[in-house]
């Protein structure tokens, strides 16, 4: 299992940005792909809303990839 973790500079990030963000795809229209397939998770409940808002503190996975959102300072 791969641990990323991703430094939050402002309030939230959508969730189809998020995993670009972190590399995990090529743009925020393939995040968008991904999250409709049903095979994101966050804080351990399936979430399909793709401009889902993510905050400090939330735990996103993605197959055997997990991404710790902190917020930065």
């Amino acid at each position: 299992m791969q641990e990323l973790e991703f430094e939050l500079d402002r309030d939230h990030v959508e969730l189809n940005q998020l995993l670009k963000l972190v590399g995990l795809c090529d743009s925020g229209g393939a995040g968008k792909a991904i999250v409709a397939s049903g095979a994101v998770y966050v804080d351990g409940q399936q979430e399909l809303r793709k401009t889902c808002k993510i905050h400090a503190g939330q735990v996103v996975q993605l197959d055997d990839v997990t991404i710790h959102v902190f917020a930065a300072g």
